[in-house]
């Protein structure tokens, strides 16, 4: 079993009321939910990374519970989705990649309708690194109004030792979303596309 020390956790929450066009009754909540954990494998190349997702998935999890609170609770409002990773200056963008299950799949375990993969962004990074997480739709990966970043940081992390590890939950379109394309109303999910 691998071990990461959870250093912090901090929840970022946003709600949007207009984008430069007229405000709108019921503003864009967006959220995200980070944390500072130890980087087991710093320093050095592990050549079988795998075993540890699993040991992520209380991570995912804990994150997960944590956003959908910030968020209200009722998790038929949420439709929008995205994660990340900063691994510090001594790890390897592979260390990052360790969330693509615990994240994402906590998140979808969670989530009614939510077929569409859930997007990533990941990076190795300095200390006080910003991370654009994309955002997508959680049924349908080409409904326009919900392609969207959230920037998020943790202004004492990564250490060099440590990973940031994100998840970012959103409700509604962005405001003002005139692009056309697929609506959210219109959507499938059958295939996690359309």
């Amino acid at each position: 079993m691998t071990d990461f020390p959870i250093r912090k956790i901090a929840i970022i929450s946003e709600e949007i009321f207009h984008d430069g066009g007229p405000p709108t009754s019921v503003p864009r909540r967006r959220a995200a939910a980070l944390a500072l954990v130890r980087n087991p494998f710093a320093g050095r190349f592990e050549p079988n990374l795998q075993p540890a997702m699993e040991d992520l998935k209380p991570l995912g999890a804990l994150l997960t519970e944590k956003l959908i609170a910030v968020l209200g609770g009722d998790v038929s409002l949420i439709d929008g989705y995205g994660k990340g990773a900063i691994v510090g200056s001594a790890g390897e963008i592979e260390h990052g990649a360790l969330w693509h299950v615990p994240g994402g799949y906590a998140m979808r375990e969670r989530l009614p309708a939510s077929k569409a993969i859930v997007p990533s962004a990941m990076k190795v990074g300095g200390f006080g690194s910003s991370l654009d997480v994309p955002l997508g739709h959680t049924n349908a990966a080409y409904v326009r109004s919900h392609f969207d970043a959230m920037t998020v940081n943790i202004p004492d992390g990564p250490r060099s030792d440590e990973i940031l590890y994100c998840l970012v939950m959103s409700s509604g379109p962005r405001i003002h979303s005139r692009m056309g394309g697929l609506e959210a109303s219109q959507a499938k999910g059958e295939d996690g596309l359309r």
